[in-house]
């Protein structure tokens, strides 16, 4: 027999409306959707959940985060990353391949994949990680199972730097999928960070930070990339925008299913500027930078247009005790995703933008982007990857209730005035009011490619 919940009074949000309505689910999908509530009398022997006039989204779809699963788990765990993803809301992600040993091979791969099986509570997929001579790897890759191919096109960790020419041309020539590049010139930082040293040594502040990483750095890389995938035809998808001037790149004059080259902003480089270094110091050492509030608002405004696509977290959790080194020696990236969807609602209120634009960009836009199969919507038939969220609850960060493995997170002692409630994965309740079934394991995406 077909386990069935019904969710009714809800506020639903979806494909750009805002309705009062109602989901069945039936096992693993979305049945019936309803405007308004049905006659809860007809259905008998199912769960039903009153959302209270919350707003009920698809579940999020954080195309890039880092979980640090294997070999740097003093910072991060599929588990723990995973478990801080469903209480924001988030039901599927893409995790990133600079781990240790590296996820360079399709055997690394397949191991990434075994992890996420026993570990993930959310759905999960893995990229392979380009470099300098794993060609015949990437050939190996299965469209429909695999996200992307990631290629960092800046400084990375090992040998993932891709800064080969005729490896960049037959990446791109080649790639059976999506290519996801991390963009920034590896030798303009190095000229400017050589430059900062020569005046102040060992003395640099996180201040310099959007300095060194700088608007050139990044312009430069993006332009490499996106030459490239003009001129062989390839799917690109430049990852966490942080300049005004990158916006030039990208258009808004195809729809998203059409377009060849996809741009990704991150929630922190919609929320802080360079005026924040001050007071957060390394907790806000990302890369790339975080820029001046000029960039901010111009980054804004290029999602706003649909120059830009996909709003993500670039996840990155470090230990406090690494992010507390002097600048030098502070890793860059901070843990993001329980409030990810927090922060995008609290823009959204201050700017004035309806509550429709955040589920675009976080839910249906990746699942677009990516061609995720039948999730990132409230359609009949698709997974029931569901959230509610309580538009008009105070919930505040502090270090008792942050469930990052890593213990904190740069909007400590914010309060934000929304709350997520109720996560649904592949139609399980996973979440509620801050209780988990944790024996819940997620489910590999697919993908329509």
């Amino acid at each position: 027999m077909a386990s069935k919940t019904l969710i009714i009074n809800a506020s639903i949000v979806n494909e750009g409306r805002m309705f009062a309505g109602s989901v069945l689910i039936e096992d693993e999908f979305i049945s019936e959707i309803y405007e308004g509530n049905p006659d809860v009398s007809l259905f008998s022997n199912m769960e039903i959940i009153d959302a209270e006039f919350s707003i009920l989204m698809p579940g999020i779809i954080d195309d890039q985060v880092h979980f640090r699963e294997p070999g740097l788990t003093h910072k991060a765990e599929i588990l723990t990353e995973s478990k801080a993803a469903i209480a924001g809301g988030i039901t599927s992600f893409m995790e990133m391949p600079n781990t240790m040993p590296q996820t360079t091979s399709v055997e690394e791969l397949d191991n990434k994949f075994r992890l996420g099986a026993e570990k993930s509570m959310a759905n999960y997929s893995f990229y392979m990680g380009a470099t300098n001579d794993n060609l015949n790897e990437l050939d190996k890759i299965d469209p429909n199972k695999v996200c992307g191919i990631k290629v960092f096109m800046g400084s990375s960790t090992g040998n993932m730097l891709v800064d080969n020419a005729n490896a960049l041309e037959k990446i791109f020539r080649n790639a059976k999928l999506l290519v996801a590049t991390h963009c920034e010139d590896e030798a303009t930082i190095e000229s400017n960070l050589q430059n900062f040293k020569n005046k102040f040594g060992d003395a640099i502040k996180p201040e310099h930070h959007p300095l060194i990483r700088s608007h050139e750095a990044c312009l430069l890389s993006s332009q490499k990339a996106t030459e490239l995938a003009r001129k062989h035809k390839t799917r690109l998808h430049v990852l966490h925008l942080s300049t005004a001037e990158e916006t030039s790149l990208f258009s808004s004059t195809q729809p998203l299913s059409e377009k060849k080259i996809t741009g990704e902003i991150c929630v922190h480089h919609l929320w802080f500027s360079d005026e924040d270094y001050r007071e957060k110091q390394n907790m806000i050492k990302w890369n790339p930078a975080i820029k001046k509030l000029s960039d901010r608002e111009q980054l804004w405004s290029a999602l706003l247009e649909g120059k830009l696509d996909v709003v993500a977290t670039d996840h990155a959790p470090h230990t406090l005790d690494e992010k507390k080194n002097p600048y030098l020696s502070a890793p860059s990236g901070g843990p993001l995703v329980q409030h990810s969807l927090q922060v995008m609602a609290e823009a959204c209120k201050a700017r004035r933008l309806p509550f429709p634009l955040l589920v675009q960009w976080m839910c249906h836009n990746p699942a677009t982007c990516f061609n995720v199969s039948r999730r990132g919507f409230i359609r009949k038939g698709y997974y029931a990857d569901l959230v509610i969220l309580n538009p008009s609850a105070h919930h505040q960060v502090s270090r008792e209730n942050i469930l990052y493995k890593c213990g904190w997170s740069p909007f400590e002692g914010y309060t934000f005035t929304t709350a997520p409630t109720h996560t649904f994965i592949n139609g399980e309740l996973v979440f509620e009011k801050g209780k988990f079934k944790d024996n819940y394991r997620g489910m590999a995406l697919e993908f329509n490619r």
